[in-house]
């Protein structure tokens, strides 16, 4: 069973405290490693984090050493009630610069607060001085982080670490969602208004965008997944890519297959035209947003395409329908 804070022993305190300093100081230097190539700054007030935890354990052993002995019991973060278990954030496939200085704020705030407590723990004036000058050690720790970024932020690196962590961000999530995007509402276009338009039946429709929506889907998905396995260009990882477009490649042909589910088919058409010119301005507005597409060439190469699209699907539809036919 976990213990309480107050039900530990004084050596008990002084051993969590000598582990919590180990595991956040082996915390950082997987961060400051994980992040070095792309964002160098950030790396270099990691490792003097570390460092600085690293001399909290060697003070903290010291005194265990004077007061108690060698032995050192094995105390963890899990073994105490009330404690926050670190996340295993230096495992994110996706780690940004924000991410991270959030996550040491955190965990600073954790420690400080740590010691807060602990010092209630013990009446010896050795160990109650060393707990309470970690603690504002801890304090200053926390200032530092976000000294951390007004540094960054004052010497250029914040703002060419922000262009990497948007430009990871553009590469490995907005381009392949974009592309499904696109794709999933443009090429859907035409199957799902020529069975309306043929038919004159909202079920007929919305089966046939059914089945185009996850087609166009599942195929996009695999394409993506099997065109770049990310390491050379920074795309990231290939199945998750391949999933995102494959997502958003159904989501663009489910927008305008959906009011098909009305029985009413002139209803159904016209908001489903609706749809379309919404989705085909959110197209418009990311490919200018993210993509840095000029909004008159954008609108352009979206709505012209779709509008094209949107008009050859009807024009089949029409011919291909039962006045078509006798």
């Amino acid at each position: 069973m976990a213990k309480t804070l107050k039900e530990l022993a004084p050596n008990e305190v002084l051993a969590l405290a000598i582990q919590s300093e180990e595991e956040d100081g082996r915390i950082y230097a997987d961060l400051a490693e994980r992040i070095g190539k792309e964002y160098p700054a950030t790396a270099v007030s990691l490792r003097a984090m570390r460092d600085e935890e690293n001399g909290h354990r060697h003070r903290l052993i010291a005194l265990y050493r004077e007061k108690f002995g060698e032995h050192i019991p094995l105390i963890r973060r899990q073994d105490v009630r009330g404690f926050i278990t670190r996340k295993p954030l230096w495992l994110t496939a996706n780690l940004t610069v924000s991410l991270i200085r959030r996550e040491v704020e955190t965990m600073e705030q954790e420690a400080r607060d740590f010691y807060a407590a602990a010092i209630a723990q013990t009446t010896d004036a050795g160990v109650r001085q060393l707990l309470g000058d970690l603690e504002a050690e801890e304090s200053r720790h926390y200032d530092l982080a976000e000294e951390m970024d007004e540094k960054a932020r004052a010497s250029g690196a914040r703002a060419r670490e922000d262009d990497s962590e948007k430009r990871r961000f553009v590469l490995q999530i907005v381009q392949p969602g974009l592309v499904g995007l696109m794709d999933g509402s443009i090429s859907t276009l035409a199957p799902v208004f020529a069975a309306a338009f043929a038919t004159s039946k909202s079920w007929d429709a919305f089966i046939v965008g059914l089945a185009a929506s996850i087609g166009a889907g599942v195929s996009m998905g695999f394409a993506e997944a099997l065109s770049d396995d990310g390491v050379l260009s920074g795309r990231g990882r290939p199945w998750a890519r391949g999933a995102i477009c494959g997502l958003m490649t159904t989501a663009g042909g489910i927008g305008h297959t959906l009011p098909f589910l009305i029985a009413n088919f002139r209803m159904a058409m016209a908001i489903a035209m609706v749809v379309v010119a919404v989705e085909l301005a959110v197209i418009t507005w990311i490919r200018h947003r993210f993509m840095d597409t000029p909004v008159l060439s954008a609108t352009f190469q979206v709505v012209v395409g779709g509008t094209v699209v949107f008009i050859l699907g009807i024009l089949i539809g029409l011919l291909g329908g039962p006045s078509a036919a006798g």
